[in-house]
């Protein structure tokens, strides 16, 4: 009965990282570029890679919308399709 239980676990931390894993990739990869830029150009304004990682963060979020809500629509139904079987 336990293996359930762990089996929902397993299966929500993987749908937890698979729709925050293009998010977080694209705002990783731009905070790494605008650091590199910094770095370069000797600017150390803190402030500045705020803006641009709040945009890609956006537009990824427009982006990857579509994938993002059938990812946690599949996730649910296959939870509640199952729940006859978890409630005992």
């Amino acid at each position: 009965m336990g293996e359930i239980y762990l089996e929902i676990a397993s299966r929500g931390i993987q749908t937890a990282l698979t729709m925050a894993a293009p998010i977080l990739g694209l705002s990783l990869a731009v905070g790494f570029l605008i650091s590199i830029f910094q770095a370069v150009t000797s600017i150390q304004e803190q402030t500045l890679t705020f803006v641009p990682k709040i945009f890609v963060t956006g537009l990824a979020l427009v982006i990857f919308g579509p994938f993002l809500f059938s990812t946690m629509n599949s996730f649910a139904q296959e939870l509640f399709g199952n729940l006859h079987n978890f409630v005992r």
